[in-house]
């Protein structure tokens, strides 16, 4: 399967976050208007995220209306049902990757 250049860009910026905090799982969403937003998720006691969900909360925070895609590395199974739910709800397309940035399913 071949990915656009803008796809592979964010599926990168979700393996960079996610090797550099040598988190769980990355991800990283394109808005609207081209903008990228990258996260890992968050794991405390009084506040559990996924790196999907911080991602797609740092874009609406920032103002973006809508996502075009959002990606997920992580070695896990793939996306949650919030995951999925989060992505669907602003309009994006999710894809899901492993660390080693190969596309699943």
């Amino acid at each position: 399967m071949t990915l656009d250049p803008e796809d592979s860009k964010i599926i990168t910026l979700a393996r960079s976050a996610r090797a550099r905090n040598g988190s769980r799982e990355g991800a990283a969403v394109r808005d609207e208007t081209g903008r990228t937003y990258s996260a890992t998720n968050v794991a405390l006691d009084a506040l559990t995220l996924s790196a999907v969900q911080v991602a797609a909360a740092m874009a609406i925070s920032s103002g973006a209306r809508s996502l075009e895609a959002a990606a997920l590395v992580t070695e896990g199974e793939g996306p949650s049902e919030a995951d999925a739910a989060v992505v669907g709800e602003l309009g994006g397309k999710l894809l899901v990757a492993g660390p080693d940035g190969r596309l699943r399913g």
